[in-house]
């Protein structure tokens, strides 16, 4: 059952995110940061949770993810060393993905051109 609640969790966020794309003049990254912010949104309000305990993979992989794990890292570097470790603590659970995804990308870029 999880696995068909990750495949409507994530086809919904995709759904919205074309509805947006269609009926807006928002670009693909308004859109990127819109998700973003609506996870850490969502992470603060404690709801977040609940949608990855029930969906599993269709919550962790998606752009919203990505503010939901920049709030809980931010949160817990509060708890351990106060206001400055928000600062501190912000892109702990996310300094790998980041990293990754920048080596990733020169090395994609070294094989292949982009379109004009």
């Amino acid at each position: 059952m999880s696995i068909i609640y990750s495949f409507l969790f994530a086809g919904i966020i995709c759904m919205i995110a074309e509805i947006i794309l269609n009926f807006t003049k928002l670009t693909p990254g308004h859109v990127t940061s819109l998700f973003s912010v609506m996870g850490a949104v969502l992470s603060f309000l404690g709801i977040y949770k609940f949608f990855i305990n029930k969906c599993n993979m269709g919550a962790t992989v998606l752009i919203s993810n990505f503010g939901n794990s920049l709030y809980e890292s931010a949160f817990n570097g509060y708890l351990k060393s106060g206001i400055f470790g928000i600062f501190k603590g912000m892109f702990t659970n996310s300094s790998f993905v980041l990293s990754l995804t920048i080596i990733l990308s020169f090395i994609f870029a070294c094989f292949f051109k982009s379109k004009d």
